[in-house]
């Protein structure tokens, strides 16, 4: 699928970022997995949207997957020695049903990763749900290094990952 279109969702699209993380909800409720089973959280997604954080892919017009990328390093998870300020970091992807299995997740981590670079960063990061092994394939399988598990009693997530840019850091600073 090479006629995808990424670009920043607008605040008025905030039902469509909802529908595509209520799907993604349901589809792993109906595998017995309990990531994501409350209300997508309105208030961040509206804040992302305004922020031009939010990103929308389209194909034929229609919105069909969705993701947040920004400079936001949950300090739960990033630590002062992974240098936090060296990566963008992806969190709420999510893909309709319809077009999974595509390769529609890996072009918009590559998207990711390129924007990144674009804005300086050594580094592509995200934080998965801790028991989904299906997700951490994924990340591997899109390049992703596992970095470690942070394991929080109150948070389901904490699986660790990031790949490079391919920007190679200016060490004469």
């Amino acid at each position: 699928m090479t006629d995808l279109l990424i670009r920043a969702g607008r605040p008025d699209e905030l039902g469509a970022v909802e529908a595509l993380l209520r799907e993604a909800s349901a589809w792993l409720a109906s595998r017995g997995i309990d990531q994501w089973q409350y209300p997508p959280h309105r208030d961040r997604i509206t804040a992302a949207l305004e922020q031009g954080v939010c990103f929308l892919a389209f194909k034929d017009g229609a919105p069909i997957a969705t993701m947040q990328v920004d400079d936001f390093a949950d300090p739960e998870f990033w630590t002062p020695d992974d240098q936090p300020d060296a990566a963008l970091y992806v969190h709420r992807m999510a893909v309709t049903r319809e077009t999974a299995g595509a390769g529609v997740g890996g072009m918009l981590l590559d998207w990711a990763s390129e924007r990144a670079a674009a804005h300086g960063k050594r580094w592509l990061r995200l934080d998965a749900w801790k028991d989904n092994q299906g997700l951490h394939r994924f990340y591997k399988d899109a390049g992703f290094t596992p970095l470690r598990i942070v394991d929080l009693p109150h948070r389901r997530s904490g699986a660790l990952f990031q790949r490079s840019t391919g920007l190679v850091p200016d060490i004469s600073k």
